[in-house]
């Protein structure tokens, strides 16, 4: 089995087009997504509805869930605001309903692994671990945690592997899991990467080999600007898409 796991879409069609037909010379036999399908870019509902026609399993993101309502964004700075008012305005009912649908997490295990959008402590306050101290906080519920989780969230591509007292930052590439240690795994950004490659990033996990491969693919940027340009939303979300951060 291989299983397709990405996330943090954020609104941008052009990138999760080119993902999802990436997707069709790897063998996929499921789909998961990781959450923040909106926000940022200017194609909410057309992401929403690829993506729920294409995920088995999707979670939520705590871009969806300010704009489904489940989540007080008044702290967010202005422009990030302005484009969640804007994404609840554009999406259609069903869109809107499925955002408010989704969950906080998913716990596959009969593949031992877990899906989340931040870290899996806290799961409603979506916390940020892209740092090994940040991971670490992670060792606290060492028993619960499956061999392998998932996020996504800070639009960056980070392997963490965690043994009972220590956590180990390992390069961001193609790996197969070790037998005794737990793994947090950071699947980066298709919509809006951050780590200054403007390429769309997505991963594959095959549960048998437990082996997870790191994937980028470029797509028409020029386009994905220029929907946000045209949505009325910061240029600068426009610009970041050119340059990956």
């Amino acid at each position: 089995m291989r299983i397709a796991i990405f996330s943090d879409v954020h609104a941008n069609y052009e990138a999760l087009s080119a993902v999802i037909e990436a997707y069709k010379h790897e063998s996929i036999d499921v789909f998961y997504c990781l959450g923040d399908t909106v926000g940022y870019g200017g194609s909410p509902n057309d992401c929403a509805e690829l993506v729920r026609e294409v995920s088995s399993k999707t979670i939520l993101g705590n871009h969806d869930a300010a704009v489904a309502g489940r989540m007080d964004y008044s702290y967010y700075y202005e422009a990030a605001r302005h484009a969640l008012d804007a994404h609840a305005a554009m999406l259609t009912e069903s869109s809107m309903a499925w955002l408010k649908s989704l969950p906080y997490t998913e716990r596959l295990a009969e593949h031992d692994m877990q899906l989340c959008h931040g870290s899996p402590i806290r799961l409603e306050e979506f916390e940020y671990i892209f740092a090994p101290e940040q991971a670490r906080e992670c060792l606290s519920i060492w028993d619960e945690l499956p061999q392998l989780t998932v996020i996504g969230h800070s639009h960056l591509c980070k392997v963490f592997a965690l043994d009972p007292d220590a956590v180990e930052e390992l390069p961001a590439v193609d790996l197969t899991l070790t037998r005794g240690r737990k793994y947090v795994i950071s699947v980066g950004s298709v919509g809006q990467p951050r780590d200054y490659d403007n390429r769309a990033s997505y991963t594959v996990f095959d549960p048998q080999t437990r082996r997870l491969e790191f994937k980028r693919v470029e797509y028409d940027i020029e386009t994905a600007a220029e929907k946000v340009l045209r949505a009325d939303l910061e240029r600068n979300f426009a610009h970041r898409l050119y340059i990956g951060v």
